[in-house]
C-alpha cells in the first residue's frame, strides 16, 4: 500500500516543523507548508506520479518543486526520509513544542510522556479535541492560548481540521479497530503470521516483524507494530500497532496503543480517538 497524499503531506509538515525549530531560513519552511498544501488538497494519489515515473506531473502539483519532488520520491519508493531522519535526529519533540508559547521545558517532557505525540499538526490536534486540557499543567485558558498560538505558527490550520473532519466519515468505528488490533497482538504473540524484514532499525536485516492482512465490514486492514524512532526509544515496538485502512479509495491509519494515565491506564487506545474509546469501553461495559 503506497502513502497516501495525506501521509506525505503529513511528511512535508513535520521537517518544515523541524526546520523552524532550528530557525532555518523562512521561506524555505514555508515551501515545505506550501508543498503539504498542495499534496493534501490534490485530487489524484501523489504516490501514483512516483510509481509511474511520471515525475512531470508531480511537479506540477501546487508548491512541488524538484528539491521537495525528490523527498516525495524518496518516500514513496524507500518508505523513508533521510532528512527527516536526519533531522529528527537533532531535533526531539519536547525541543518543538518549548517553541509554543506558554510550554516550557516541563509542559513539553509532560506532553509526549502523556499524550505521546511528536509534531505541531498532533499538538494542534490535541488542543481542538480535549486531550491538552486534561494534562497535567493544562487548564481551559492555557490551552486556548496554545490553540491559538498553533493557529498562527501552522498557517492553514482551519483548512486541514476542516479535512480531518469531512476524513471522520471514511474512518472505522473504534471498536472495529480494537478488534483488528486484538487480532493482530494475538497471532502475532502465536507466531501466526508472515513476517518481514524491516529497512529501518534492522541492521541485520532480520524479518522480525508480524504484518497481518484482514478484511472487516468492508473495510481493508493491514496491522503491524510501530517500527518508528520514537517506539524504539520508548521500548513500545510490540505494544505500539498501527493500523492502515482502506475503503472506497479513502485510506488512512491509527495507531493503538496500551495508555499509561488516566481512567483508561492499562487498556487498548486509539491515538486521537480516546474521547470515541472512553465511550466504547463505557458501552461495553454497560
Amino acid at each position: 500500500m503506497f502513502p497516501s497524499n495525506q501521509d506525505i503531506a503529513d511528511l512535508l509538515n513535520r521537517i518544515a516543523d523541524l526546520l523552524e525549530a532550528q530557525d532555518a531560513n523562512p521561506f524555505r519552511v514555508r515551501a515545505y507548508r506550501n508543498g503539504a498544501n498542495g499534496v493534501r488538497d490534490h485530487d489524484r494519489p501523489v504516490a501514483e506520479y512516483v510509481l509511474n515515473n511520471r515525475f512531470d506531473e508531480l511537479e506540477r502539483v501546487p508548491g512541488i518543486g524538484p528539491g521537495l519532488a525528490a523527498v516525495i520520491s524518496e518516500y514513496v519508493i524507500e518508505g523513508k526520509s533521510d532528512l527527516l531522519r536526519d533531522l529528527e535526529a537533532e531535533v526531539t519533540p519536547e525541543k518543538l513544542f518549548e517553541r509554543v508559547p506558554g510550554i516550557g521545558p516541563e509542559l513539553a517532557k509532560r506532553l509526549v510522556s502523556t499524550l505521546h505525540i511528536q509534531t505541531l499538526e498532533e499538538l494542534e490536534e490535541a488542543a481542538h479535541d480535549g486531550r491538552l486540557q486534561a494534562v497535567e499543567g493544562f487548564g481551559r485558558r492555557r490551552a486556548e492560548a496554545v490553540r491559538a498560538s498553533l493557529a498562527g505558527m501552522l498557517r492553514g490550520g482551519p483548512v486541514r481540521r476542516f479535512a480531518r473532519a469531512a476524513s471522520q466519515q471514511a474512518r472505522p468505528p473504534v471498536g472495529l479497530l480494537l478488534a483488528v488490533d486484538e487480532e493482530y497482538r494475538r497471532k502475532a504473540e502465536a507466531g501466526q503470521l508472515r513476517t518481514i524484514a524491516p529497512r529501518r532499525f534492522n541492521p541485520n536485516n532480520e524479518a522480525w516483524l508480524p504484518v497481518l492482512n484482514t478484511e472487516r465490514d468492508g473495510w481493508n486492514f493491514t496491522a503491524l507494530y510501530s517500527n518508528t524512532a520514537r517506539a524504539h526509544e520508548l521500548g513500545a515496538t510490540r505494544d505500539w500497532v498501527v493500523v492502515y485502512y482502506e475503503r472506497d479509495g479513502h485510506e488512512s491509519q491509527a495507531t493503538i496503543v496500551t495508555e499509561t494515565s488516566g481512567p483508561l491506564k492499562g487498556r487498548r487506545v486509539v491515538r486521537g480517538r480516546e474521547s470515541e474509546t472512553r465511550r466504547y469501553y463505557a458501552e461495553q461495559s454497560g
